[in-house]
């Protein structure tokens, strides 16, 4: 009888897939493993919340794990899975060097979600008001991140510039990568539900406001976009929402400035597929944006940065404008609430990036053919994989005993 495989995947929160991009990225990855008749078994240390997707009813097992505590190590001996998948590096810092003890055969792969390093170099660059420089990249959590894509077996990449900059600038070999982006499809029967543009009203933000680009957006909107916007369409609305308002971002509600703070949407999809446009004057950031993502899929122009834009269409024009100069951007912004037709030719140019670039059916079966191949293959594979190899070794004997000190001081 055959047996059916496991998947054990190691989060650092549970997924929140109406919160943040990374929740949906994860139900996503769940989806693909599902297909495939895999067992999967979903293990966070994290605390429960009030927002998480409710995994069981997709079949999920729902395991608590805990930081610093051998019982991870009788956890994963007994379930015993073919594939160890962690949603961050940190995760794969805390529960990695456990899994390769306790399942050394066990495939470990990484999901990156967004690039850390890049994402915090650029945000470090903003906040000191200057242009980024290459050397930014260079980092202590860029140590911690590429050692952590090192000692894994494949690295998951949802953006192709990030790709470039792990070959490019840290040197990795493109064998420990594979470009899997974010799916988001459009079919047929969802464009004739659509509200046309004269049956819209109002330009839409929204966002994790844990996220730190996204309050910076939001700033940036108050404070620089949306009064040259307002200058021009003074009876125009703009609504942000997000998940997680802290209480400096209600402080920017301003309803007589038409500036409101919505809060967390009960339904993103609806209130984006409302809205007429979507602005994100995203100024640091990496990945890719969910929420232009979902504009697209909701038929709604957005205007963003050349980073909110990064590694989506690969040359095709975009669903609005992409531009980085506050008046560019507030003019882009007011033409596409305005006319009709370069608003209608923005909707299709969306349709045509996820057809494009973001259909599910381009890319997951050669990534099954990819992770069948790697198992196969696991032994010669890590062999090549000399210095992840190499880090594995040194923090099996540093990070080992670390935890273990950890775990002794903690009991009582």
């Amino acid at each position: 009888m055959e047996t059916i495989p496991k998947i054990l995947i190691i989060g650092f929160v549970w997924p929140e897939p109406n919160s943040s991009a990374a929740g949906s990225r994860m139900l996503q990855l769940i989806a693909i493993f599902r297909e495939q008749g895999y067992d999967i078994t979903f293990a966070s240390a994290a605390a429960d919340s009030d927002f998480m997707a409710d995994i069981t009813t997709l079949g999920v097992h729902k395991e608590s794990i805990v930081l610093n505590c051998s019982s991870f190590d009788r956890f994963v001996q007994e379930l015993n899975p073919s594939i160890v998948l962690f949603d961050r590096f940190m995760s794969e810092e805390q529960f990695g060097w456990r899994v390769a003890e306790n399942c050394p055969d066990a495939l470990r792969i990484l999901d990156t979600e967004d690039l850390h390093c890049l994402r915090l170099a650029r945000q470090k660059a903003v906040k000191e008001n200057r242009e980024f420089r290459e050397a930014d990249l260079f980092s202590d959590t860029a140590k911690r991140e590429i050692a952590s894509i090192y000692r894994s077996d494949c690295t998951l990449m949802i953006a192709t510039e990030e790709m470039t900059i792990l070959q490019q600038q840290f040197k990795i070999d493109s064998a420990l990568l594979y470009y899997l982006p974010l799916f988001a499809e459009v079919d047929e029967a969802a464009q004739d539900a659509w509200p046309d543009f004269e049956e819209r009203s109002d330009f839409i933000f929204i966002g994790n406001f844990l996220h730190e680009p996204n309050w910076n957006a939001v700033q940036y909107l108050k404070e620089t976009i949306w009064p040259l916007i307002s200058k021009e369409l003074p009876k125009a609305v703009l609504k942000i929402y997000g998940a997680y308002p802290s209480q400096k971002v209600l402080q920017l509600h301003a309803p007589k400035q038409h500036f409101l703070i919505e809060g967390r949407a009960a339904d993103a999809l609806q209130v984006v597929r409302n809205a007429r446009v979507m602005l994100a004057p995203l100024r640091f950031g990496a990945g890719i944006k969910g929420k232009l993502l979902e504009a697209m899929q909701c038929g709604t122009p957005s205007v963003t940065t050349t980073i909110g834009a990064e590694s989506m269409r690969a040359g095709e024009p975009w669903n609005g404008s992409v531009v980085d100069d506050p008046k560019e951007f507030a003019a882009a912004a007011v033409a596409l609430y305005q006319d009709g037709a370069i608003w209608q030719q923005a909707q299709e140019n969306g349709i045509t990036i996820l057809k494009t670039h973001n259909n599910k059916a381009l890319y997951v079966p050669d990534f099954i053919t990819r992770i069948k191949l790697l198992q196969q293959e696991l032994k010669m594979h890590r062999h090549h994989n000399f210095i992840g190899s190499l880090l594995q070794h040194h923090t099996l004997n540093s990070t080992k005993y670390m935890a273990r000190w950890i775990e002794a001081k903690n009991k009582p």
